[in-house]
């Protein structure tokens, strides 16, 4: 299919885009086997990730996943097909996640734990944002909002993009609603990354956040940077005036005040 048959509010499907534009797009458990056997992802233990029908053995999801690379996928659920892409799309930063879960799961560790809380935030919600301003994301850092999003509008457009990561909010990006958010992880770039075609900047977003997770960073949830998704333009039609900003609901002034 073509990148523009698919709903993409805002652009946000981008970095799925070379995938979709391969198969339908439709939950089909068919389409993902295809496309895995043609990358052939591998886990950090070695293991050739395959997307299967769920199992009922006893065995972890994650613990599954490091041991067999199997990732238990349901049928015509949208939830799982998401999943599967991301692992197709960001396949070192996905392995890197599971072993920090298997990393967990083997010190025996009760309960989840914060760490594992923000692993599987950012793996369910997580979206990269890369800018060659600087201003742009400290905006972002300090929840400036209508600064952000209405005075920086153009600018906005021209030198920030956002990567979404969570499998869950690609899911929730089909029917976008009000209070939309995801958790963010911010890189500065210079002007020239932002010209690099689609894969070199994926295959670099890659890159860098699988190393920055090996490297034991990203364990707080509370410093992953929340970013309403729906102050993003093209993301809904409400946000082209700048009253809709007002929403203080939506658009909250956060708890770390002037950008810390």
């Amino acid at each position: 299919m073509n990148p523009g048959d698919f709903p993409s509010p805002g652009g946000l499907f981008a970095p799925l885009s070379p995938l979709l534009a391969q198969i339908s797009f439709a939950p089909d458990s068919a389409a993902l086997d295809r496309l895995s056997r043609a990358q052939a992802v591998r886990t950090q233990s070695g293991q050739r990730i395959r997307f299967i029908p769920p199992k009922d053995d006893g065995r972890g999801y994650e613990a599954r996943i490091w041991a067999c690379g199997e990732v238990e996928t349901r049928s015509g659920n949208w939830h799982d097909f998401f999943n599967a892409l991301v692992w197709l799309t960001f396949p070192y930063a996905k392995a890197a996640l599971n072993a920090r879960h298997a990393q967990a799961l083997a010190a025996l560790l009760e309960g989840r734990g914060r760490e594992r809380d923000a692993m599987t935030h950012f793996d369910e919600c997580g979206v990269i944002v890369v800018s060659s301003d600087a201003a742009l994301l400290d905006l972002l850092r300090g929840f400036h909002w209508r600064e952000l999003f209405w005075a920086r509008r153009a600018d906005l457009e021209s030198v920030l993009r956002c990567f979404v990561f969570g499998h869950a909010t690609y899911e929730q990006l089909l029917a976008p609603f009000r209070g939309l958010t995801a958790k963010a992880v911010l890189y500065e770039v210079g002007e020239d990354w932002l010209q690099l075609p689609l894969p070199a900047q994926l295959l670099d977003l890659d890159q860098r956040l699988a190393a920055e997770l090996a490297a034991g960073a990203h364990a707080d949830p509370r410093a992953l940077h929340p970013l309403p998704l729906m102050g993003l333009p093209g993301v809904t039609l409400d946000s082209e005036s700048a009253a809709y900003y007002d929403d203080t609901w939506q658009f909250r002034p956060g708890r770390r005040g002037g950008g810390a």
